[in-house]
């Protein structure tokens, strides 16, 4: 598909130091191939350290480590060897839930973003867009018909920001420009996947008018060994059928 022109959307927004940025919005082209993985791996790569807090704070884990450390200081009768030794383990654990997330990250590249025109082509009632600022690329949003067949429905994915340009609204306009898609289209409804980490993107698609639909636990051995939490929310279309 060859680049088009960035006519979909226009927009300014200001930072906290009152700087205003320009951003369009406009359909993917392959040209952003690279700078989109970029995007969405860099965006992703930003909660590993809530990941590794959050699988810290559950009962079993600071049970662990805390028989760890009360066997160690009575065997040692010393506070250094424990302490070092919880240190080292904590340093693990960063390392292993550090290397988890990124393959989680690596199997989201080689799923839909491996070949991004193909498994958003416009023609499968997909689309994906781009967020122009500053001459690049700082944002992206893409959406699919339901994989599990829901009639009417599109399901928003790859919502990311640059770390730099957010709070300037780009989410905001990158989530309405989906909206109008699938209004425009006849959509019965938009639905998304957060993860429990995501307080911000959770955050935003609350004001926007989204709604909880329902919360479950990843059903794998580490989603529940980690509470890792999934909420779908939900926008329903007012006038389609």
């Amino acid at each position: 598909m060859g680049r088009e022109p960035c006519q979909r959307q226009a927009g300014a927004g200001g930072g906290a130091a009152g700087t205003m940025v320009e951003y369009r919005i406009r359909p993917y082209c392959e040209e952003d191939y690279e700078t989109v993985r970029e995007v969405f791996a860099t965006g992703m790569s930003e909660y590993a350290p809530a990941l590794c807090l959050h699988v810290l704070r559950q009962p079993w884990a600071l049970l662990a480590l805390g028989c760890t450390f009360c066997l160690l200081l009575a065997s040692a009768r010393s506070l250094l060897l424990p302490v070092l030794a919880l240190t080292l383990l904590l340093a693990l654990a960063r390392h292993l839930l550090g290397c988890a997330w990124s393959t989680y990250i690596d199997r989201c590249l080689g799923d839909d973003l491996r070949d991004i025109g193909a498994a958003y082509a416009e023609s499968a009632g997909a689309q994906f867009w781009v967020a122009e600022a500053d001459e690049r690329v700082v944002g992206t949003v893409g959406v699919r018909p339901a994989d599990n067949g829901a009639d009417g429905e599109l399901v928003l994915k790859r919502m990311s920001v640059r770390k730099d340009y957010r709070g300037l609204g780009i989410a905001k306009a990158l989530a309405r420009t989906a909206l109008d898609f699938a209004r425009q289209r006849g959509y019965r409804a938009v639905v998304l996947n957060t993860l429990m980490l995501q307080h911000e993107a959770r955050a935003l698609y609350e004001r926007l008018g989204f709604r909880q639909h329902r919360r479950y636990v990843l059903p794998t051995a580490y989603g529940r060994l980690a509470n890792c939490t999934i909420t779908t929310y939900r926008y329903d279309l007012p006038g389609t059928p």
